[in-house]
């Protein structure tokens, strides 16, 4: 059964007040005072003096669960928002598989869910190491890339994009952290530009999150009551607020701090929400959580994937 068998996050400790942020992006003072006020959000994390490369392997280079069993790693997949980072002939996932041991891996990078490709990269890896022959097989899933253009820092009317990464050791037996289901939505009608299909697609945005969620949670074979997290992509807290009210599940049980302190961080979301999970003691040995994501983009990608602890 596919297993997170550690996760490390990186997160800059440079920050932005989201008001700084309105010269470059174009913000009205209205807009500012919309997504602080209404959204939840208050700065933006960002790392000017990293690189692509340099983000990922801050992520890898915190997963001391890796050290010593760099032989192990068969895949490495780097799930990612955006689908172009860098130029030809650069290659940021090899660089940091070569710098730290990892070169015999096969790697690849999942962009075609947008932000909901980090789930899609863990589902990937289970079933690369399903299939291996090797018992002992490892794979690496890595999130992270550079919010680089006013396009990748500026979700209109919705979110501000930061920066930070994340590393997680995936195996094919571990006893922790196990996948129970992944159910994804892809809606190819909502492909490139919305333009006049926004309203529609806002409002097909809660029944169809709300739709995959209860999914995942029935394909794991669980009621919603036994869920005792959910860790959400980070877009905003008023999103959260209503698709709990049209469920009926209790706000208090999703993981919204970090919003406020990071902004969206792409594909990384689910995982810094974990670790901060780990850290204040939020899941306990067998708790039933659950992570999901939208992607938007390549058309709308809506995800969920169910975790016992």
């Amino acid at each position: 059964m596919t297993a997170l068998d550690a996760v490390s996050v990186y997160t800059p400790a440079f920050r932005v007040p989201i008001e700084d942020l309105a010269d470059p992006l174009g913000l009205t003072g209205i807009q500012v005072r919309l997504f602080r006020r209404f959204h939840g959000l208050d700065q933006v994390r960002f790392d000017p003096d990293r690189s692509p490369a340099g983000l990922l392997r801050a992520a890898v280079e915190g997963l001391t669960e890796l050290r010593g069993q760099e032989h192990r790693v068969r895949y490495v997949v780097h799930g990612r928002a955006m689908p172009v980072v860098v130029p030809y002939p650069h290659n940021p996932l090899h660089e940091v598989c070569r710098a730290l041991g990892l070169g015999h891996a096969l790697a690849f990078t999942v962009t075609q869910q947008s932000c909901a490709s980090g789930l899609l990269a863990v589902g990937l890896a289970g079933r690369l190491l399903a299939g291996d022959p090797d018992g002992d097989a490892l794979a690496l899933v890595l999130t992270g890339e550079k919010a680089f253009t006013r396009h990748a820092r500026l979700l209109p009317g919705t979110s501000l994009f930061g920066e930070g990464a994340s590393a997680c050791l995936v195996s094919a037996n571990g006893r922790r952290d196990r996948v129970l289901s992944f159910v994804c939505a892809q809606r190819g009608e909502f492909d490139g530009e919305f333009g006049d299909r926004e309203d529609e697609f806002q409002r097909r945005y809660r029944p169809s999150l709300a739709e995959v969620i209860n999914r995942a949670v029935a394909e794991a074979g669980l009621v919603l009551d036994d869920i005792r997290l959910v860790l959400p992509h980070n877009v905003n807290v008023v999103t959260w607020q209503r698709l709990c009210s049209l469920m009926d599940f209790p706000v208090r049980r999703v993981l919204l701090s970090n919003v406020p302190d990071n902004g969206h961080l792409f594909c990384t979301d689910a995982f810094a929400n974990y670790r901060t999970a780990r850290e204040r003691d939020l899941l306990r040995e067998g708790d039933h959580y659950l992570v999901a994501t939208v992607g938007a983009g390549a058309g709308a990608t809506f995800s969920a994937m169910v975790f016992q602890h």
